[in-house]
């Protein structure tokens, strides 16, 4: 069994909160659009971090981490990328890997909209965890964990932060 504590666009601000939300998982994945080798940082020396780079991230961010993550965990097959989109409206640069080789997790950003989908076709569960950070226009910053257990996803939490303290 692995907690895994879940979160995506960040743009270079970790809420200190995150810490505490995610003091009981075994790891930290983010979906990209870390924002500054800071962020990446704290999250590495907090738990073992996955993670993806996003459309926003520098050259040396794009160096750490791969646009696509692809690992299997507890029996999960998991397919970490920033860009995913969602069932019906797949990005056009994910359609050949999700359509030949569906995972049984699709985790992404991007949007910085909190989605939870089952994709039936692709018997694929697609998670975004809306955004972490402090910048965009998303109305509550938000969080995920899940634990992965013997080939299941389970005990799917969403962690709401509150408003976000926009940046100047």
């Amino acid at each position: 069994m692995k907690r895994i504590g879940l979160l995506s666009d960040t743009h270079g601000v970790l809420d200190e909160r995150v810490f505490e939300h995610f003091k009981t998982c075994d790891e930290v994945w983010h979906a990209g659009d870390i924002g500054s080798n800071e962020v990446a940082n704290q999250l590495e020396a907090f738990k073992p971090l996955r993670a993806v780079y996003g459309n926003i991230d520098s050259y040396d961010i794009r160096l750490r981490y791969p646009e696509y993550n692809r690992f299997v965990l507890e029996g999960v097959d998991v397919l970490m990328t920033h860009i995913a989109g969602y069932p019906g409206h797949y990005a056009q640069s994910i359609r050949p890997i999700l359509f030949n080789t569906p995972p049984k997790l699709l985790v992404c950003g991007h949007s910085h909209i909190l989605r939870v989908m089952y994709d039936k076709w692709l018997k694929t569960l697609v998670v975004n965890p809306g955004a972490a950070g402090t910048y965009g226009q998303q109305a509550i910053q938000t969080l995920i964990r899940f634990v992965l257990k013997e080939g299941a996803i389970c005990d799917l939490e969403v962690i709401e932060l509150g408003h976000p303290q926009r940046r100047n």
